[in-house]
């Protein structure tokens, strides 16, 4: 068994992310993952300017063998009505490719990885966390997403009581005949609100690759949900009449439903592990490197000794970054479905609204400076 001075669950943007950064303070990490990388990874895939600056991206080397598409302007309204174009002067955010983004972040962070491995057994014995016969370290970090298995070990209640968004998506490249019958700009993501706005679809072009896919709270019946939407779009023209079928799913908490514990003796969660996606988009890249970034800080300065006191001023440096968690209740179902359309209708149809609102506050935050990185 090896001895480490911390050991991460989860080697996804939060663990990765972590691990860079106790590197970077001189700790020995190691980072352990059930899938071998590079592995798939449902989701829309983009990061913003923030999440550039905060992780320190090159990117014109990220850029020389990976997708990188600049985002300078969005389509967005809803099912029920019209949608508006907003337009920025300089680039708002950057598509990406999941299975390149995280490779790479992983690769980067210089740790010790254990890929291919699904923990079995995580318990503390002589004031360290050892998991299975592998690795023992004073700190384990939860960064293995919504089903994280430390996460468990603080209690979490998976698929149970906790009020989840589910999300199914496809990401494929296009054929030659495929990009001709592709109306979506490379530079221009679409965003399709429901008309009950209990969620939204996308569709995502970077390069020569297309990302289709729709989130709900109200996850009843997702699989038609999706194909209704698929149908809506192809009637309109917006994606390839022929694009494959086959969507993965994957399921997150919103940071106004969470209630999972962020932290116990010798031991934090980070990303999804929490729960911590942005409440009106569901985008969770930024909240997990940047709640990874402030593990990562106290982890540092704890001089290797850790017990529940260690993360005392964690949850409360969350609530300043991110806002108070657990606070949300469901939609309101009172509130009529013609009344929803409506607003989904006008609102959303709204210039000024789009801009302000749906962008530069939902998913991009762009009025939140960038949390600097040690």
């Amino acid at each position: 068994m090896e001895r480490f001075d911390a050991l991460i669950v989860g080697g996804g943007p939060s663990g990765s992310t972590c691990a860079w950064q106790l590197r970077r303070a001189g700790l020995e990490v190691a980072v352990i993952d059930k899938r071998d990388f590079p592995r798939d990874k449902v989701c829309a895939g983009w990061v913003t300017p923030a999440v550039v600056e905060t992780l320190r991206l090159d990117l014109e080397e990220y850029r020389s063998t990976r997708v990188l598409q600049p985002i300078r302007s969005f389509r967005t309204g809803s099912m029920a009505g019209r949608m508006v174009e907003t337009r920025y002067d300089e680039v708002a955010s950057y598509g990406i490719r999941r299975f390149e983004f995280d490779h790479y972040l992983l690769e980067r962070s210089g740790a010790k990885l254990f890929t291919g491995h699904s923990v079995k057994r995580l318990e503390r014995a002589d004031g360290l966390w050892r998991i299975d016969a592998i690795a023992e370290a004073p700190v384990v970090v939860g960064a293995g997403g919504h089903f994280c298995p430390v996460a468990r070990h603080l209690g979490a209640k998976v698929g149970s009581t906790e009020s989840i968004v589910a999300a199914h998506e496809i990401e494929f490249e296009m054929t030659d005949a495929q990009r001709a019958d592709c109306a979506v700009a490379e530079e221009t993501p679409e965003i399709f609100f429901c008309e009950d706005l209990q969620g939204y679809g996308w569709v995502f072009r970077k390069e020569n690759v297309l990302n289709v896919g729709l989130g709900r709270e109200d996850n009843r019946n997702i699989a038609e949900q999706v194909r209704k939407f698929c149908e809506w779009l192809t009637s309109r023209g917006r994606i390839p009449r022929d694009m494959p079928s086959k969507f993965k799913g994957h399921a997150y908490i919103l940071h106004g439903r969470s209630r999972r514990i962020a932290s116990g003796d010798g031991i934090v969660l980070a990303g999804d592990a929490i729960g911590l996606a942005y409440d009106r988009s569901g985008e969770g890249i930024r909240p997990a490197v940047e709640s990874a970034v402030i593990a990562a800080e106290i982890i540092a300065n704890a001089g290797g000794s850790f017990d529940e006191s260690t993360f005392s001023g964690y949850e409360r440096r969350l609530r300043e970054r991110f806002g108070e968690r657990g606070t949300e209740s469901d939609p309101p179902a009172w509130i009529p479905s013609d009344l929803r359309r409506l607003v989904a209708t006008k609102l959303l149809g709204a210039g000024w609204f789009s801009r302000r609102f749906v962008l530069d506050g939902w998913f991009l935050h762009r009025r939140q400076p960038p949390l600097p990185a040690n």
